[in-house]
């Protein structure tokens, strides 16, 4: 179906970039799935004009990139501007999702208001505090944080509560800011305009996409869908006897993707954004396998359809990418590989002349 690759390559900022601040591309996207934190940090740069690693990464120490559960759940980059209507919208049925975990987990309302007191205390005024710092506030408010399960609840509820989410980092560790405090101006949002902004944006961005990749990317109900569907006014359209929908109808202008590589980071966006996945994926491989398989690798494409999996390189002094590729590469698409790999090592402030690549099938 390359209509359909190519529409969503197009409308996601994989074939022609036109923002030079990641934080543009995230505003367009609305969220980036991002327990994969370097390459969350690559998927904005690819669709980004001339970004590097330390230009996200200052965005999101400015705060002006949030880390957050919300959605499905997982971790999620957001705007700051949109988490305030987008955590109200979602929080309540991942609450819902994940109630029989915080009951085992014996965090009932009376104890995790009590955890939030303290954390909106300790966090007041502009401090940030890695999870084990917090785990020492649980502690002196009397609350037991237990084993690492636990207290991924705890901090999961605070999440959702909207009390804390991401601060900046301290070296590699991981910090939380009061959210009040990080994003004072969070649009807030009622509901039924909270659903027809994300529908909007979603089918502006993914489409054609289905329905249920919809109710799969947002973690919202059926009903709620149809719902925020009918608010956007997002049209539908039949290609191969399936209803998709888009924002506006597709034309022969949209930029083709023929021999243009991309080098995809785990959870990508062109991935993770839909249930079914075979769009992206080339006729000769076994679809059901394939997709669900390619979501936690790095996969790389060719005409928007995935070719193999590629290796980020180390932190160490290897910077040898290796591509398995499912098929045989020509010549010209080691070409456009190399070329998307060159550009992977711009972001990374890597000179692309002491590093290399290696095919393997």
């Amino acid at each position: 179906m390359p209509e359909i690759r190519h529409h969503r390559l197009h409308k996601q900022n994989l074939l022609s970039q036109k923002f030079k601040d990641p934080v543009d591309v995230l505003k367009l996207l609305v969220a980036v799935q991002s327990q994969d934190y370097s390459g969350a940090k690559w998927a904005l740069g690819q669709r980004t004009i001339g970004c590097t690693d330390e230009v996200v990464e200052q965005a999101f120490t400015d705060g002006r990139i949030l880390r957050t559960h919300l959605m499905r759940p997982t971790w999620h980059f957001i705007a700051r501007e949109d988490i305030g209507w987008l955590l109200a919208l979602t929080a309540p049925r991942v609450s819902a999702m994940s109630a029989s975990y915080f009951r085992k987990a014996e965090l009932d309302t009376k104890t995790t208001n009590k955890i939030n007191r303290a954390f909106e205390n300790a966090l007041e005024g502009g401090h940030q505090l890695t999870r084990d710092e917090l785990r020492e506030v649980s502690k002196r408010a009397g609350v037991e944080p237990g084993d690492s399960v636990r207290m991924g609840h705890i901090m999961l509820r605070a999440e959702l509560d909207g009390v804390v989410c991401s601060g900046a980092r301290k070296g590699k560790r991981f910090t939380y800011a009061l959210l009040s405090e990080r994003a004072p101006g969070a649009t807030t949002m009622e509901e039924d305009e909270a659903l027809g902004e994300l529908s909007q944006r979603y089918f502006a961005t993914r489409g054609p996409a289905t329905l249920h990749d919809f109710v799969w990317w947002s973690g919202l109900t059926m009903s709620q869908v149809k719902r925020g569907v009918e608010i956007a006014r997002v049209k539908s359209e039949l290609i191969n006897e399936t209803s998709y929908w888009s924002t506006a109808t597709r034309k022969n202008t949209t930029p083709r993707a023929e021999g243009i590589a991309h080098l995809l980071p785990p959870y990508d966006e062109y991935f993770i954004s839909y249930k079914d996945r075979s769009a992206a994926m080339h006729p000769k491989f076994s679809r059901a396998l394939a997709a669900e398989k390619m979501v936690f690798e790095s996969p790389f494409t060719m005409d928007g359809l995935v070719v193999g999996a590629w290796q980020r390189p180390d932190a160490g002094r290897n910077k040898t990418v290796l591509f398995k590729s499912f098929l045989e590469l020509t010549r010209k698409d080691k070409k456009a590989v190399q070329a998307a790999l060159k550009r992977y090592f711009d972001f990374l402030g890597i000179d692309s002349s002491v590093a290399g690549c290696e095919f393997a099938s």
